[in-house]
């Protein structure tokens, strides 16, 4: 049973209908999101009846997702492939927590660790599209559109695949080649998946479709362009980071999240779940200081922060090993804004240079498969520093939301 009351613009809060399908508010172009209806779910599911822990995936929060596994019409829409229910990797001895006297983890959304969930393409991706393919089964669509750095399209492909739809897929020509070619192997087997490349960015890919595809009948499910679909499988990031922990603490959150942040629907994400566990009782108002990273040459929520605006304005972009980070901007970025600003964050810039090196170090000293863009929250660890955001005893979680594996073989002369 779904206990979704409505979709509501995040911009003007305007309601829809929970079965409406539709992509941005007609109203003003911003991205919706669905709101549950939390007095009826801790009234029929009282005592976190929702919550199955022993679940090894991102299901495991049952009815306080837009689509509960545990409900038989529900699940028949549902194209699981084993995902979230990730690890938090402690790093003890990273030389800028043990000097400063703060407690650091990794999320760690890349590589499989034994005894806990997966995600199948080793990204966090995977959490926005098993919700994504599963509610456009639920809807009856067939065929999706995506503009994507990379990750997301080959999220898309292996959910798409698991559901019996079809799938577009516009990446850039520079997008590492481990994942342009599961995609064009997709592409090249079956004509139910299509490649198509472009010079430039996720913003010329999102034109591409836009122009070609869209009009024809595909359903666009790029970042926030869907009816809160995204941010609900992203929401279960906030959900694990606060769930209660197997020493017998309750439900709980960091004193600081460090982020790398394209679009930014993992940020909406996140928040929305924090708001919804305080509305049923389990944490109160306090929120983690949630800080987004991005890459200097492409840092659109960094400039806007800096220049004190609601919203951001389209950078320009640059070559970067951490091709997530690549976004120009964003029709959602305005939330993240006020987000970053209602926790007491910031957004951070790092340069080429320091997030190869962390990249290198990392492996070299702990031999995990991090991403760029992971490594990117770590080479953010000094600028937090100085800032005073990270104090001493703070317990801080930085995300590493793809494996090493996937950027290969560009990033080989880093380890």
């Amino acid at each position: 049973m779904s206990y979704v009351s409505h979709l509501q613009c995040t911009y003007c809060g305007r309601q829809y209908p929970a079965d409406q399908l539709m992509n941005l508010c007609p109203e003003d172009q911003r991205p919706v999101e669905m709101i549950l209806d939390l007095e009826r779910l801790a009234a029929e599911r009282p005592d976190q009846q929702w919550y199955t822990p022993e679940r090894q995936d991102l299901w495991r929060f049952g009815a306080l997702l837009a689509l509960d596994m545990d409900d038989a019409e529900d699940a028949q829409h549902i194209a699981t492939l084993g995902e979230g229910a990730t690890p938090l990797l402690p790093y003890e001895d990273h030389p800028l927590a043990r000097q400063a006297g703060f407690t650091l983890h990794i999320k760690d959304e890349g590589k499989a660790h034994p005894g806990f969930g997966a995600n199948p393409t080793q990204s966090f991706k995977d959490r926005g599209m098993v919700m994504t393919a599963s509610m456009a089964r639920r809807f009856g669509l067939e065929k999706l559109a995506i503009p994507t750095q990379g990750n997301a399209g080959d999220s898309l492909c292996e959910y798409a695949q698991a559901a019996g739809l079809s799938a577009v897929v516009a990446m850039p020509t520079d997008t590492p080649l481990p994942i342009m070619g599961k995609v064009a192997t997709l592409a090249q087997t079956t004509d139910r998946f299509h490649l198509q490349l472009v010079e430039g960015t996720i913003r010329e890919a999102g034109e591409l479709l836009k122009r070609d595809w869209i009009p024809n009948g595909w359903f666009s499910v790029a970042t926030f362009q869907e009816p809160g679909w995204r941010i609900e499988g992203k929401k279960t990031l906030g959900l694990e980071l606060a769930e209660p922990s197997s020493d017998g603490a309750g439900w709980s959150l960091p004193d600081v999240v460090i982020y790398p942040t394209g679009g930014g629907t993992g940020v909406l994400g996140m928040w929305k779940a924090w708001d919804e566990l305080e509305a049923l009782g389990l944490i109160g108002p306090e929120r983690p200081k949630v800080i987004c990273v991005q890459f200097e040459g492409t840092a659109p929520l960094v400039r806007a922060m800096q220049a004190g605006a609601e919203d951001t304005t389209a950078a320009g972009a640059e070559y970067t090993i951490a091709y997530g980070l690549n976004v120009p901007g964003g029709v959602g970025q305005f939330k993240v804004l006020q987000i970053i600003r209602a926790s007491g964050g910031d957004a951070i810039a790092v340069s080429e240079e320091a997030l190869q090196a962390t990249l290198s170090e990392v492996w070299h000293s702990k031999g995990w498969w991090l991403g760029p863009e992971g490594a990117a929250c770590l080479a953010a660890l000094p600028q937090l520093l100085d800032q005073g955001l990270i104090q001493a005893g703070d317990e801080v979680v930085a995300f590493n939301t793809g494996s090493l594996e996937k950027y290969l073989p560009s990033l080989r002369h880093l380890l």
